[in-house]
């Protein structure tokens, strides 16, 4: 039996993977429902449990990885799951994107809404999701260019808790890493079936430019010495971490370290001071330069959130993650020429990111306009892609 690559089925994950054969998947890289009910979206209602993960093990090769996305809420059952479906969790990916959209209730308009009073309508402003490229609510599903912005509490009970609410602005979200159990040793497993492997130097952060000056010489034990670069930056760059930021979260990082990563500055500016290192201690009487790329946001990977070219024209999907991270995720964990399997594709994310890295994909929507979505974005792609564009 072979499996139907390069293209998107219709239809419950579940019932479609049991078609496919055994051992027959690379890599798997999805973004599954988080439960949280999101957005009052049918799809969102809770976590795949176990029989999907046990499915999702039996197509997948030997020492084939996993990375599921998850909420901060939920993954722990969302692990659970993967766990018990014979699994091995290997880590645990932070994602901090900083810019998440807060969910929680406003405890005064709750209380306003249970007396029955109204507040008043004092102006409009334009829709949040349109200044993004996208005319839809996505709780609706309706067209909105602009929300309307309302007084203040209109009871006395309602103005006693002005400002309350029930949750956190989320900031982050874990991308649970496993992998099927290898037959015998890593070497024995990826000589045999192309898997069990990660691709670190794939996936190495940038590094300082090894030909600059910095200015240090390597008698603080602080830089190599044949390269005068810092010692944990190989030229190669530096290696893969578990946590991914994205511009705000980079620039949050940036502000606190002073090292530039989020945003532009120019070659004479890009530098910083730093006392020098002597002796076991810092002395404040020796200064030296460094190039802003030694520190801060450029220690790990970072990527800017989905763009509205990006979505794609009409995309009512709420949850579209970045390309440029799902193409990293991607070339983390899939062979060269692998097959990259998402059972709940969505809008095409992880599709399009495999298409641009080279490999082949395979993707699971049970909704047909998200089906329909993901195909008209991955039609709008070049024909010939470059691997790290």
């Amino acid at each position: 039996m072979s499996v139907p690559t390069n293209t998107i089925l219709t239809g419950d994950c579940l019932e479609i993977m049991k078609t496919l054969p055994d051992n027959s998947i690379d890599a798997i890289v999805s973004d599954p429902p988080y439960g949280l009910k999101f957005m009052g979206k049918d799809w969102d209602h809770g976590i795949p449990g176990k029989q999907y993960w046990e499915e999702a093990l039996r197509v997948a090769k030997p020492g084939s990885h996993l990375l599921a996305f998850g909420g901060t809420r939920t993954h722990h059952r969302l692990m659970v799951a993967i766990e018990d479906a014979g699994w091995e969790i290997r880590d645990v990916i932070m994602w901090c994107h900083g810019s998440g959209f807060p969910k929680s209730l406003d405890v005064s308009k709750a209380i306003d809404k249970a007396e029955g009073a109204e507040r008043k309508i004092i102006n409009s402003i334009p829709d949040r999701w349109t200044q993004k490229g996208n005319s839809y609510n996505f709780s609706t599903d309706r067209e909105q260019s602009e929300v309307n912005v309302y007084g203040g509490a209109a009871t006395e009970a309602a103005k006693q808790w002005s400002g309350y609410g029930t949750a956190l602005k989320p900031a982050w979200e874990p991308v649970i890493m496993a992998r099927k159990p290898i037959e015998g040793t890593v070497a024995s497993n990826v000589l045999t079936y192309g898997t069990g492997a990660i691709n670190i130097d794939g996936c190495r952060i940038e590094g300082p430019d090894p030909h600059h000056n910095y200015g240090r010489t390597s008698s603080d034990g602080m830089f190599n010495s044949k390269s005068n670069i810092p010692f944990n930056t190989p030229q190669s760059g530096r290696f893969p971490a578990n946590l991914i930021l994205d511009e705000e979260a980079a620039g949050m990082l940036d502000e606190q370290s002073g090292v530039l990563k989020s945003g532009k500055l120019s070659p004479e500016n890009n530098v910083k001071e730093s006392s020098g290192w002597s002796g076991g201690s810092y002395s404040n009487r020796v200064k030296n330069t460094f190039e802003r790329n030694s520190g801060g946001a450029s220690r790990f990977f970072y990527c800017a959130k989905a763009s509205p070219s990006e979505r794609g024209a009409f995309n009512k999907h709420p949850t579209v993650k970045p390309l440029s991270l799902m193409r990293y995720l991607c070339r983390l964990v899939a062979p060269p020429g692998g097959l990259v399997l998402d059972p709940f594709s969505g809008s095409g994310s992880t599709l399009i990111a495999a298409k641009q890295e080279g490999f082949n994909y395979l993707g699971i929507e049970l909704n047909p306009e998200y089906v329909e979505i993901a195909k008209a974005r991955i039609a709008s792609l070049p024909t010939n892609l470059s691997s790290f564009q």
